[in-house]
């Protein structure tokens, strides 16, 4: 689909990171922006950000975990450009608790936010983009959603993305809906998952301590993220892919080729590396 000025997207996660570089990316094209984002004050920055691209921007608090909040953020956008090209669902969060031992809150806000996230966001789109004839989505998963080794519900919600991407890539073509879908799976981007638990949500109590294996390495794992891809790249890739109509979205060749190895290793029958 072509990214002409004049289109309208929606971008969840939008307040920063891969969001609010997606949301700048899309405003350089000419591109009127929906940002979305539980984080108000840094949505708001946001916003004016893209704004001061010459575009019209909408900010809509928005918690992609509550099918309202999400069916709203659709009506609202409708309500401002009266129509919707673009929608990519790309908020996203990491417990560092203890999966196994800590409390199981852990799980339902990483599940809450990066898989029922993109689940009302497709059902609460897709009628508008099907409806036109015209539009794209765009799922953020992650290489954890093809090669785990992250944390167990970032890992778990990451592939469940991929699979509902390709259900839904089927399921529009076998409908005969002009509606293109990609998944993107970046690899090691700086951003701040790693502070996620800042917007951790009061109904689930005290953000659970972080694991003790999380702990031992997170300086590592910091430095990592400090020298990852900036997120300005991977919206590029992104708005690339977008126009070629392409449904994989990679941007770190070398954790591909990772990915091949282990698919190799399970059609081999090998139990999985676990150091």
């Amino acid at each position: 689909m072509e990214l002409t000025a004049g289109k309208v997207a929606v971008v969840t996660g939008a307040a920063s990171g891969i969001g609010l570089a997606l949301a700048q990316r899309f405003a350089s094209g000419g591109l009127d922006v929906v940002l979305a984002d539980i984080e108000e004050t840094a949505l708001g920055a946001a916003a004016e950000s893209v704004e001061r691209l010459g575009v019209r921007a909408l900010a809509v608090r928005t918690d992609v975990s509550d099918e309202d909040s999400v069916h709203a953020l659709a009506a609202a956008a409708l309500a401002r450009f009266g129509s919707v090209h673009v929608v990519c669902l790309n908020a996203g969060v990491e417990s560092v608790g203890d999966p196994w031992f800590g409390p199981v809150t852990s799980w339902q806000w990483v599940i809450g936010v990066n898989l029922w996230g993109v689940i009302h966001g497709i059902r609460a789109f897709l009628p508008i983009l099907a409806g036109q004839g015209e539009g794209h989505i765009v799922n953020t998963s992650s290489m954890a959603g093809l090669i785990p080794g992250a944390s167990a519900p970032y890992d778990a919600t990451k592939h469940a993305v991929v699979a509902i991407s390709e259900d839904l890539y089927r399921a529009v073509r076998s409908m005969r809906v002009e509606v293109g879908v990609s998944v993107l799976c970046p690899g090691i981007v700086t951003t701040q998952l790693l502070d996620a638990d800042r917007n951790w949500p009061a109904s689930l109590g005290q953000p659970p301590p972080a694991a003790a294996s999380y702990a031992a390495v997170e300086p590592n794992v910091r430095r990592a993220v400090d020298a990852g891809m900036a997120p300005a790249e991977v919206a590029e890739v992104v708005a690339e892919a977008v126009a070629a109509g392409r449904f994989w979205i990679f941007t770190h060749p070398d954790f591909t080729e990772t990915a091949q190895r282990r698919w190799q290793s399970i059609a081999d029958g090998k139990d999985p590396r676990w150091k």
